[in-house]
């Protein structure tokens, strides 16, 4: 990997703010993330931009429909890979910010699962975001616990508790506090990167694996884009093809017509599909605001 490194861009920040997390941002983490950024930020900013003309493609008065190149995914028979045992039963699943206090009480809570959310329901500030990369560490290593300033009631993990998954930022959020040479970095990179880089090990030797909850895609070109994320960052981390898996939130009107492109391109990774309802709402609305008639 060395020559990988040594073409990426470096990296710049402010220490002020970075000080406090450098057993987060460690060295080989930064030339990880630089890597990350160098192989698959300018195909980010693409994605962005066809977005950006999938709207204004709506606001002439058009609507989604299901892509002409790919009806041999949706008329041919092919199966995704497989799904760990740990991820098997997802009957109650929980979420929540990946604050200190609220992992332990949902990993406690007795949910089978809980997507620790880097996104929406999380202050995506500098302190909040490293501050959580920590948090997910120490809630993997089963080392987090917390004591309440005030009342002293302390918070530890109990003995079972529910699997892990965590959701990045979506691709049109970046991370300013990072630079790669004149770049903003991304903010599903870094949440990504930082994530599989410190937990990968640790998850495998307890016969678990990072998993995470893809959100907001728009179009199936995006799962490709993960898809190549995940399985770049596998073989860097040297660990097998399909060890990294993904739930993909279904919160766009766009994706609702591109979900067998989506499942095919993340074949090696995706053990399933949610519906986030209240986002698909909100992209119901914003595409098609320039239709009278709905």
């Amino acid at each position: 990997m060395t020559n990988l490194i040594a073409q990426a861009p470096a990296v710049s920040f402010d220490p002020q703010v970075t000080n406090h997390y450098k057993d987060v941002l460690t060295d080989e983490a930064l030339d990880f993330l630089s890597v990350l950024h160098h192989r698959f930020n300018d195909r980010r900013l693409e994605l962005l931009d066809k977005r950006k003309a999938t709207q204004e493609y709506f606001n002439k008065g058009n609507f989604p429909s299901f892509p002409q190149e790919t009806s041999h995914i949706r008329n041919s028979d092919w199966r995704a890979g497989t799904i760990p045992s740990d991820l098997r039963d997802r009957r109650v699943e929980i979420t929540g910010p990946v604050d200190r206090k609220m992992i332990i009480n949902a990993l406690n809570s007795g949910a089978r699962t809980f997507m620790a959310d880097l996104e929406d329901s999380n202050s995506p500030t500098w302190d909040n975001n490293m501050q959580g990369q920590q948090n997910l560490r120490d809630a993997n290593q089963r080392t987090i616990s917390y004591t309440h300033p005030k009342t002293g009631k302390s918070y530890n993990l109990n003995e079972c508790p529910a699997v892990l998954l965590v959701r990045p930022r979506g691709l049109h959020l970046e991370e300013r506090h990072l630079m790669f040479g004149d770049q903003v970095s991304s903010g599903s990179l870094i949440d990504f990167g930082l994530y599989v880089f410190h937990n990968t090990q640790v998850l495998l030797k307890k016969g678990s694996a990072p998993y995470f909850y893809l959100p907001k895609l728009e179009h199936y070109e995006e799962a490709t884009w993960w898809n190549d994320v995940f399985a770049f960052a596998e073989a860097y981390l040297e660990v097998p093809l399909g060890t990294f898996k993904a739930t993909v939130l279904v919160e766009t009107i766009t994706a609702s017509f591109q979900l067998d492109e989506i499942i095919y391109e993340l074949r090696d990774h995706i053990v399933g599909l949610n519906c986030g309802r209240w986002d698909y709402i909100f992209s119901y609305i914003k595409k098609f605001r320039n239709h009278k008639d709905l």
